[in-house]
Order: C-alpha cells, then sequence, then structure tokens
C-alpha cells in the first residue's frame, strides 16, 4: 500500500458483542491498527450498523437499546482507538464513517452521536444524513457511472465529501443463488478505475477511498493478482501527483476486505516506481523459502521489511539481490 501511494485504511468494524464473528472481527481489526502504528501509516472506522438490527433479532439487545448500544460503541472508539497517533481526524475531530441504511434510522444517529458525546466528524453512506458533513461514496454496479457521477454532483453542497474510486464489480450473487444480481462494472481495460480516480484526485474532497484492497469474491481487489498484475496500483502512483494535498485510503468491509483510503496529506510524493511495487513479493517468496529449509534466522529479512516501510528501497533492494 505505502509503496503504491496509499496512507492508511479504513476498517468496517462490527462492534465488540461476542456475536458470530464480531470478537473475531475486532480482534483483527485491533491487529491493523497495531500495523498502521508501526508502519506509519492512518486509520480510519467504519461503523457496520446494520449489527443493531441482528443484535435486536438475535435478543442480544432490547428494541429499546438501540442507540444506547451504538452510543456505548462509538464511547469506547473515542477512549480507545481515537487516541492514537495513526487515527486520522478531519476539523480537528475524529473521523467516522457508517456503513449501509438497514442499522440505525437517521433519527437515531443523530440520538446516539448526541448520547455518546465523542465530537467526532461523521460520514454516512451515499446519502449526507442529519447529523454527518457529508456522506462517502461506494459501488453501486447496477446503475455504473451513473450513480458515481450523480454522488459527485450531490456533494458539491456539503461540507465535505469522500469519493470512491473502484477498478470493477463483477457480480457472483444471482450466480451462487445468494439473491439477486448487483449488476456489473467492467473493468474496460483499467479505464473505469483511472477515470474515477482521477475525478476524486481531482475534487476538492480531503480523502479518496478506494473500494477495496482485497474483495475477490465481488472482483474490487486492486491487491495485486494473476490476471492484472500490479496495474492497479500503478495507475495509483501515476495519478496521486495530481492530488498531493488529497488522501487515498484502502477500506475493509464485508468482514475479510481492506478498502484503502489514500489519505496524502500534502507531506508524502509519489516518488516509487512500479518496480518498487515488487519488492514486497520477493520479501515474501524469501520468508517462505526460508520457513520450507527450516531456517529461524529471520532477523535479516525483517530488516529488509523496516527498509522497505521506511523509503529506503535502494538498501532492500540490495539487500533481497544477496540472497
Amino acid at each position: 500500500m505505502k509503496l503504491a501511494g496509499i496512507d492508511g485504511v479504513i476498517v468496517d468494524w462490527y462492534g465488540l458483542t461476542d456475536f458470530r464473528d464480531y470478537a473475531i472481527l475486532h480482534r483483527n481489526t485491533t491487529r491493523v491498527l497495531e500495523q498502521c502504528e508501526r508502519l506509519k501509516m492512518k486509520f480510519i472506522i467504519c461503523y457496520e450498523d446494520q449489527t443493531i438490527p441482528a443484535l435486536e433479532e438475535a435478543e442480544r439487545i432490547m428494541a429499546t437499546e438501540r442507540v444506547s448500544h451504538a452510543a456505548t460503541e462509538i464511547m469506547w472508539l473515542s477512549k480507545y482507538w481515537f487516541k492514537s497517533g495513526s487515527y486520522v481526524k478531519l476539523d480537528d475531530r475524529p473521523l467516522l464513517l457508517s456503513f449501509g441504511q438497514t442499522g440505525l434510522t437517521d433519527e437515531e444517529w443523530s440520538q446516539c452521536l448526541a448520547r455518546s458525546e465523542a465530537n467526532v466528524t461523521y460520514f454516512s453512506q451515499h446519502h449526507r444524513r442529519a447529523a454527518a458533513v457529508g456522506a462517502f461514496d461506494w459501488p453501486v454496479p447496477s446503475e455504473a457511472m451513473k450513480a458515481f457521477e450523480r454522488f459527485h454532483k450531490d456533494a458539491r453542497s456539503w461540507p465535505h465529501a469522500i469519493p470512491v474510486a473502484f477498478p470493477r464489480f463483477v457480480d457472483i450473487y444471482a450466480q451462487a443463488k445468494v439473491g439477486l444480481s448487483y449488476g456489473r462494472l467492467d473493468d474496460d481495460e483499467g479505464k473505469s478505475f483511472h477515470r474515477m480516480l482521477e475525478l476524486g484526485l481531482k475534487s476538492k474532497a480531503p480523502i479518496v477511498q478506494l473500494a477495496t484492497w482485497n474483495d475477490w469474491g465481488e472482483g474490487t481487489q486492486i491487491e495485486p493478482s494473476h490476471e492484472f498484475g500490479y496495474r492497479d496500483l500503478e495507475t495509483i502512483q501515476k495519478l496521486r501527483v495530481i492530488g498531493q494535498d488529497r488522501a487515498i485510503s484502502t477500506r475493509r468491509m464485508h468482514r475479510d476486505t481492506v478498502v484503502p483510503t489514500v489519505n496524502l496529506g500534502g507531506d508524502r510524493r509519489a516518488t516509487h516506481s512500479p518496480a518498487d511495487l515488487r519488492l514486497p513479493l520477493q520479501l515474501l517468496q524469501q520468508r517462505r523459502r526460508a520457513k520450507e529449509a527450516g531456517d529461524s534466522r529471520t532477523r535479516r529479512l525483517d530488516d529488509i521489511a523496516e527498509l522497505i516501510s521506511s523509503g529506503d528501497l535502494s538498501a532492500a533492494r540490495s539487500q533481497l539481490d544477496q540472497r
């Protein structure tokens, strides 16, 4: 992510309750935050409020506890993760997103934020809720580029907005007989992603969100693949120079998906090359060979990882080539 010019991640968080896989997700989110702090990357939480009706249906909370439950979880965020030096602030307040429209109602979100006293900069999905400073965009493949263009138009009247860029959407839900199809957005040889990211970086938005890092099921991944290689990451490298005062982030969605967020902040430049994107794979391959050989002396490889994360790529490449 860092070599491509991505500055942070947005993690879809399901809260603190030990229900379904929520506790596992919370533990893994903690690990992601720890790595962001170690690598000097940024971090944002997107609260998955569809957990509220799910907990209510399972009789884990009462209908009268919907708002208080969410407020308690946001207060926990305020007490712990919001205090991290890696956590993103906008207008001097921690940034908080919420995903979807099937959890808390608009009025309940207003009550929740008032009760939590967290003093956050809040973004809702697609449409600006009453308590939000704006909204963040997300793929609507059934409408293709129309929804994307509509968001950019609506966002002009908001104090803030977080546009999205995604490479493609390959619907599998109808094929898997899970539900109706969400539609499809063709990759168009990378032109779809290039156009969305270019418009996002040229906008006045403080953050541009990439959907997603690794949602392989929906085909929106920008992580390197056999099919597309490093093409989408190279696109980010090229276009990042356009928006030097903008942020690009990835995002963790749908339980196992990381969404990158490009948060440029103006202090870093897209100085890495496409060849640099291959260094993490070289490092991974050497780690695998060391493991297969039963070699537990991995300090050298750990040092190379630190060189890569700190931007000393010349030294990292030299040591990788010595292996």
